[in-house]
């Protein structure tokens, strides 16, 4: 058994954050039932680039889950609903403040009939404040909590993080750990709760150490100066003479002893604190004189937590990653074809064994086999 063998998911989510938590949830294996609009289905079906009949990114986020096709503006649909509301163990729904209690589908109405359910509510600002009704993506909320601003190259040619930071560490993540939370509360009280989920509340414990700095101080780490942005020698990352780029970290002294000795910066230049943009210099200089592939060999058994940075393709390749099985899972899709499946946090043991393959739902697919659903 998984660990969430016996608990069904109604999942009334689109894009990532909601997704991203339900796939989790599914892994651990959770019974998810996707609820989607008749027709076309959520958006990311129809993204680009399509794997089989739905986008690659819809079939990677909804692996191993069920869906229903039923119109929540209709009333004879939401009826249909009825008996899956009262028999769920979660709901997880990511509308705008207010858009779930007209379809007549909110915490109140659903709790009077199933007392049991936890009912997870996942948006940009939350469902109280100024802000929670504004539209947003990731980057806004990046933007509004002040983690952009740490960090976001020069503004002349201000570079986009790669990372959907707030859909998935702000919004999926808390969603998973305050479900799980919840479900560990209810078999103690027998109620369930509901949870409000704001993915900008959730940026600010990435921030603790520009938030000490800055409450303690009054000098908040600005574009770059901080410690892990770019600030000092020691948390850097340099261009090799082939053009490519060396993650440097050794911001403990016994690492960077062993760092400067492995790239042979001068005594003078050591203590990093008396001089920073000389210090900076010289290190750039002498990662810029050799190739990776140098720095890769000259780094490979010290320890001083330098490495050189990897493409996403030899990161897949790599033999570390490989060994763990982390792309031991398979995704297939309705033509046959195969790939790994995406990686969640979710340890062996708690989900289903390496090898196992697993597909996104057609739209509608189970329609006809689910109590309350339409034949």
């Amino acid at each position: 058994m998984r660990a969430l063998d016996g608990i069904r998911v109604l999942d009334f989510t689109t894009l990532l954050p909601g997704p991203m938590a339900t796939l989790i949830l599914a892994e651990a294996g959770a019974e998810v039932i996707k609820i989607e609009r008749p027709g076309r289905g959520e958006d990311m079906r129809d993204y680009a680039p399509k794997w089989g009949r739905d986008s690659v990114g819809f079939a990677l986020l909804n692996r191993g889950k069920k869906s229903l096709a039923l119109d929540l503006k209709d009333h004879a649909d939401r009826a249909r609903l009825e008996p899956l509301l009262a028999g769920a163990d979660v709901i997880v729904e990511q509308f705008r403040p207010g858009v779930m209690a007209r379809f007549g589908l909110d915490y109140e109405r659903v709790a009077r009939l199933n007392p049991r359910v936890i009912y997870c509510a996942i948006t940009g600002y939350g469902q109280t404040g100024p802000r929670r009704s504004v539209a947003g993506h990731d980057l806004n909320y990046i933007g509004d909590t002040g983690l952009l601003a740490l960090s976001m190259g020069d503004t002349e040619r201000p570079v986009v993080p790669p990372a959907l930071v707030a859909d998935i560490a702000g919004g999926a993540y808390p969603a998973v750990m305050n479900i799980l939370l919840a479900l560990i509360e209810r078999g103690r009280t027998g109620r369930g709760r509901y949870l409000d989920i704001a993915m900008t509340d959730n940026l600010f414990p990435f921030m603790y150490w520009a938030l000490g700095v800055g409450l303690t101080g009054g000098n908040f780490p600005g574009n770059g100066t901080g410690l892990v942005c770019g600030g000092t020698a020691r948390y850097r990352l340099y261009p090799t003479r082939d053009r490519k780029v060396v993650a440097a970290a050794p911001i403990e002294q016994r690492f960077w002893e062993v760092f400067c000795d492995v790239i042979g910066l001068e005594a003078p230049l050591r203590d990093d604190a008396a001089d920073r943009p000389a210090t900076l210099a010289r290190v750039a200089a002498i990662i810029a004189g050799e190739s990776a592939e140098v720095w890769r060999a000259r780094f490979a058994g010290r320890d001083c937590c330098a490495s050189v940075v990897a493409s996403l393709s030899e990161a897949l390749a790599d033999p570390h990653f490989q060994a763990r099985g982390l792309f031991a899972h398979v995704l297939a899709n309705e033509a046959g074809e195969r790939m790994p499946a995406l990686p969640v946090p979710v340890v062996p043991g708690l989900r289903a064994p390496a090898g196992t393959a697993a597909a996104a739902p057609a739209l509608g697919a189970d329609n006809g086999s689910l109590p309350g659903s339409p034949s």
